[in-house]
């Protein structure tokens, strides 16, 4: 027999798959190499660089420009980007189109809601809270909430359990491997936006499958529950 009310929770990442945030990520970046006195990179090429963190950015940041990227540099580099960031991330960054209506429908039905993110916990509530969707969400676990990030399967697992959901009972929507790899190691089905930001093709990634909007999601999902049988 199918299980009817599954899923009991979604798990969202929130950068590329909740919210197109490229555009306010890259003018910190670049303001940030500009002060290491090096050219900035377009929104499109910034999308190719996020995901595991603002420490991961930075890094690829320098290496495609060649430069070393030791733990001291690094070290230095991500507060000052935080400190440049935060004050502006919510000025271009957009929920993608049917975000905000999926997830009202979900949120009236009863199901969980949270979002598993890389970005740092303070400025994701802040970024959900300015898009007008904060209050739809029972769980918000952040890159540094805990001692490790995704593709860890950590992050995900507390936020179910704030949610009060099994694993077997929630799913994670996500556009990167560190969604895939996390959902897959803690036991949750992943469904894969393909218009996020992820250096892997959602295609070749492991997920239970993908969508090219928030449109097809319900579907998908009506997919997932008609063969958990």
């Amino acid at each position: 027999m199918a299980q009817t009310n599954w899923p009991g929770a979604i798990l969202f990442d929130l950068d590329g798959t909740l919210a197109d945030s490229a555009a306010d990520i890259a003018t910190a970046l670049n303001q940030l190499l500009d002060e290491q006195n090096l050219p900035g990179f377009s929104t499109g090429a910034v999308t190719q660089m996020v995901g595991g963190g603002v420490q991961l950015l930075i890094e690829r940041a320098l290496k495609a420009h060649g430069q070393g990227v030791e733990s001291d540099r690094i070290a230095a580099l991500v507060p000052r980007f935080m400190e440049i960031y935060t004050p502006r991330a919510a000025e271009q960054t957009r929920l993608f189109p049917g975000v905000r209506e999926l997830l009202e429908s979900y949120h009236e039905g009863g199901v969980g809601l949270g979002v598993c993110t890389n970005k740092p916990e303070g400025v994701s509530r802040m970024i959900l809270d300015a898009l007008g969707v904060a209050h739809l969400f029972g769980a918000v676990v952040g890159g540094d909430t805990l001692a490790v990030k995704k593709p860890d399967p950590a992050p995900l697992l507390a936020a179910l359990e704030i949610l009060n959901c099994a694993p077997q009972r929630a799913l994670m929507v996500g556009d990167s491997a560190a969604d895939a790899n996390a959902a897959r190691a803690a036991g949750v089905p992943v469904i894969l936006v393909t218009f996020g930001y992820t250096q892997t093709p959602v295609q070749e990634l492991e997920s239970d499958g993908t969508v090219d909007s928030f449109s097809q999601l319900p579907e998908a999902i009506a997919a997932l529950r008609a063969s958990r049988s």
